[in-house]
């Protein structure tokens, strides 16, 4: 988009000219513009508007209409420049623009119904009213390399070193920087030996070592809780993106199935779909 400047109005002021008229009432078929004879519109501008980037829309109003009007007339006066003949590569560039375009005007209409407070709320209870309780656990833990050091660690923690203060100096994993701390989790979170381990292990008490595919640990679950059921708020957004993505997945099957679609037998090396000089034959 081209850089638009602040318009300064005060030369027509201050020499007396007359200023335009203030539409009353203006449409989206207010004429702002003619370039040889084409209008341009108080619509085209508006739509022009709300395709733009947000930090284009927050320039001061009077800024981006001018700046949008010059750019249009601009735009008008270079595409009449080329005259009524299209290359090949300019006519399907259009083309793809339009499809893509209304096939998402499509989409936006044909989903319309499918994120509202009522389906949020349906899918919500469907997930949460009858989710029976699960049990989290917060644990730490210390890795390493090797089962050796592992249970040379677990020594020196029975011996009576804090299990924090051991993690952040010898684990070799990102927890180690608050000593080990993993938060709390609930199953399915962890690999499976580490969450075997987990489950089996007694509040306060340290566990390990215990191999997995990452090395050797030692861990100490810390506090367990019953997990609750987030509320809507907390998980609305999430809600509405998963009936939308499937809204949207839905509506465009239902309307290719009902298509009637044929694909050819021609046999194409798809490489060819990276050779732009076919668009100029």
């Amino acid at each position: 988009m081209m850089k638009f400047s602040r318009f300064c109005g005060t030369l027509a002021l201050g020499l007396g000219f007359a200023l335009p008229a203030v539409a009353q009432d203006p449409t989206a078929t207010t004429v702002l513009a003619t370039v040889n004879g084409v209008e341009i519109t108080l619509g085209d501008l508006i739509v022009t508007r709300d395709g733009l980037p947000d930090q284009y829309k927050a320039l001061p109003d009077d800024v981006l209409f001018k700046g949008l009007l010059d750019q249009l007339v601009q735009q008008e006066a270079l595409m009449q420049s080329l005259g009524a003949t299209l290359t090949t590569r300019d006519t399907l560039a259009l083309l793809d623009q339009r499809r893509n375009y209304l096939a998402n005007v499509a989409v936006s209409a044909g989903i319309a119904a499918a994120v509202t407070e009522e389906t949020i709320q349906a899918a919500y209870d469907a997930k949460y009213k009858e989710a029976v309780p699960t049990l989290e656990y917060h644990a730490s833990h210390i890795l390493v390399d090797s089962e050796e050091k592992s249970a040379a660690l677990l020594k020196q923690i029975q011996d009576g070193a804090a299990f924090a203060e051991v993690a952040k100096a010898n684990s070799t994993d990102g927890s180690a920087a608050s000593g080990g701390d993993l938060g709390w989790f609930g199953t399915g979170a962890m690999v499976k030996p580490f969450e075997d381990a987990v489950i089996a292990a007694k509040v306060g008490e340290v566990a390990g070592p215990i191999k997995t595919d990452f090395g050797w640990h030692l861990i100490l679950v810390t506090e367990t809780r019953n997990s609750a059921a987030p509320t809507l708020d907390e998980v609305r957004a999430d809600i509405g993106a998963e009936l939308q993505k499937t809204a949207i997945g839905d509506f465009i099957k239902s309307v290719t199935d009902a298509a009637q679609i044929t694909r050819t037998e021609t046999v194409i090396d798809p490489a060819v779909i990276k050779d732009l000089t076919l668009l100029d034959k």
